[in-house]
């Protein structure tokens, strides 16, 4: 995709299309106050009769309209001006996009980044449009036989500045997005991928493959012999059910000399079926979505190796299968974890702790000044937050509060959930240092608990992406989640937001 930005007024600007903005009301937008001015008063007649809304999401594109350079004008509703904010502008840009998408617009020019959007500055709108586009015209037909690409003509993406100076601004924008946007597509294409198909090893290809193509990034896959010579018994637990191999993928992106680097964990369980304690039948094809944490920081390490960002990044992924089997783990088996901790495993469906509980040891070794785990780890997440927030937790307040606002600037937001020693007693255990599950009441929390005995020394938070990873339903996908958070982050370490 090819990114500019304009000075020219709406009414003179030739494109395919135009997007430009409606409020409640009856009241233009500044691009569709000169769209009006320039067609004699077109969209204000409009408006007058019923045919063009207000309300947000709502869009109709007009043809050849006199007075008008471009060939298409999307007028998209607004909604009230008082409360349009980050999500109003990006529902309507969404909505923009649905809509132009299957035209035969080749470039596109967004109008509605000259307004207003909360507190969203001219850089922010700029990016948002992009990813907001670029989540709609994302589509995944890997697996169809006949892998028709999403209808789709747009090849520039334009922007609408009020200023020349404001170019670079938006410049600078555009690029961050466009690798935002390439790390959830790659995140979304692995997450959607069936677990026949997209197993421990062909994340390690992936990652591999990754390593080939960006400068400064390399990868390596320790296998299971390796790993028990790291006395990985927690990771290894979960593997012992499935003739599929374990990995533990190690991706390393060197971007400043001598800087300790932040490490990023993703859970890569490829399918999880609960193994001995085996989950319900219903919904269970959607455990293909287990790695979804593994999948976001494999995309957040394409956006910084593709930015070429001057940070040093680490991505650890400890990948298998969980199922059942003849060499399963039992419940009530207890298991050496790499730190030296034993583990009674009360719930063989409760194993991404366990192969996170390694991964975070392993993490050490590399002197991290941060270290973020993320992982679909519980249901209990999404009792607590639904499926609209990813829960922080951290025994840092300051690292949690540097996650928060990172979520909250790239609008792919968070809650933080508490971590205390009272929680942690639920998993005492009268045979094993402690178990892998402290009951129903706060099991998010409990599993944070968990981990964060192996968090011991480094500047650790959690990520439970449970209820943000993927989407059920007719829309059912992974949902790219939490990429923007994770790449805020780094572009935040990076000094590359100004």
């Amino acid at each position: 995709m090819e990114y500019f930005s304009t000075t020219t007024g709406a009414a003179r600007r030739s494109c395919g299309c135009l997007i430009v903005g409606v409020y409640m009301n009856g009241k233009l937008g500044i691009a569709a106050a000169d769209i009006d001015a320039a067609s004699g008063g077109l969209l204000s007649k409009l408006i007058k009769q019923g045919d063009l809304s207000g309300s947000i999401g709502d869009c109709n594109i007009l043809p050849d309209i006199d007075g008008v350079r471009a060939q298409r004008v999307a007028i998209v509703g607004l909604g009230a001006k008082a409360q349009f904010d980050v999500r109003a502008y990006r529902r309507a840009i969404a909505a923009a996009t649905r809509a132009i998408k299957s035209s035969k617009s080749k470039d596109v020019v967004n109008y509605l980044s000259l307004e207003e959007a909360g507190d969203a500055s001219l850089y922010y709108r700029v990016r948002y449009s992009i990813e907001s586009i670029g989540n709609e015209l994302y589509s995944f037909t890997q697996m169809k036989s006949a892998r028709k690409k999403a209808h789709t003509s747009i090849r520039k993406i334009g922007h609408a500045v009020a200023t020349r100076a404001q170019a670079a601004q938006a410049a600078r924008a555009a690029e961050h997005a466009d690798a935002i946007v390439g790390g959830m597509s790659l995140c979304r294409d692995l997450g959607n991928l069936p677990g026949n198909v997209c197993t421990p090893s062909y994340l390690a290809r992936t990652a591999q493959q990754m390593a080939k193509q960006h400068k400064n990034l390399s990868a390596r896959a320790l296998n299971e012999t390796e790993m028990k010579r790291h006395k990985m018994g927690a990771l290894l637990s979960v593997t012992a059910g499935t003739r599929e191999p374990a990995k533990l993928i190690v991706m390393q992106y060197k971007g400043k000399p001598r800087a300790k680097p932040i490490v990023l964990v993703g859970k890569g369980v490829t399918f999880d079926s609960g193994g001995i304690s085996l989950k319900p039948g219903a919904a269970m094809d959607e455990m293909k979505f287990d790695m979804c944490g593994a999948a976001s920081v494999i995309g957040a390490m394409e956006t910084v190796a593709k930015l070429q960002l001057p940070i040093n990044l680490t991505v650890l992924v400890p990948t298998v299968e969980n199922m059942p089997g003849s060499a399963a783990t039992k419940p009530g088996d207890i298991v050496t974890s790499m730190s030296g901790q034993t583990i009674e495993v009360l719930n063989t469906d409760a194993e991404g702790r366990l192969i996170l509980c390694d991964a975070l040891t392993y993490a050490k070794r590399f002197n991290p000044q941060l270290v973020v785990d993320v992982a679909t780890l519980t249901g209990a997440c999404v009792i607590a937050l639904g499926h609209h927030r990813t829960a922080v937790m951290s025994q840092s307040d300051t690292l949690a509060r540097e996650v928060l606002d990172a979520g909250i600037s790239a609008d792919d937001r968070a809650w933080q959930l508490p971590i205390a020693e009272e929680y942690s007693k639920q998993l005492q255990s009268n045979f094993a240092d402690f178990a892998n599950i402290g009951g129903r009441d706060a099991g998010a929390i409990t599993a944070a608990c968990f981990l964060a005995k192996f968090a011991d020394g480094i500047n650790w938070a959690h990520l439970d992406i449970a209820g943000t990873a993927w989407l059920s339903g007719a829309k059912k996908g992974a949902s790219g989640r939490p990429v923007p958070l994770l790449s805020e982050l780094c572009l935040i370490h990076a000094g590359a937001i100004k």
